[in-house]
């Protein structure tokens, strides 16, 4: 079992930087893929950026490359995901996902793939 659990969501303006965290519990092994999510109503969920931990090996969606950064704190058992330049297509509910996949399954890994979530936390930007 792994337990996950996000926090820094807030309102920011467009062109502002936000600092996601997960902090996670549980199993280690359960944890050697992990990915953050976002969600607005209505549309399904997108992976943002996929990590696997031990390699420090990343992927990200095209749409948050160069703005978003994904980092882990291993002593602190958590991961974050940076936020800058903040765009109004940004706000959404963030998730941390969690899932034991090898180094090769992580790297193609999408939504369906991840059986461990967070509750979420929600990012709002304003123009």
């Amino acid at each position: 079992q792994v337990q996950l659990t996000e926090s820094g969501g807030d309102s920011v303006q467009a062109g502002g930087s936000l600092r996601l965290s997960c902090v996670t519990s549980g199993d280690t092994d359960s944890r050697n893929c992990m990915g953050w999510f976002r969600q607005v109503p209505g549309k399904e969920r997108e992976g943002i950026v996929v990590i696997h931990p031990s390699s420090n090996t990343t992927y990200y969606h095209a749409s948050v490359k160069g703005r978003f950064t994904v980092s882990q704190d291993n002593a602190k058992a958590t991961l974050y995901l940076q936020m800058n330049s903040l765009k109004p297509e940004d706000p959404a509910m963030y998730y941390c996902a969690a899932e034991p996949l090898s180094e090769l399954d992580c790297s193609a890994a999408t939504r369906s793939d991840f059986g461990y979530w967070g509750q979420g936390t929600q990012v709002t930007v304003s123009s």
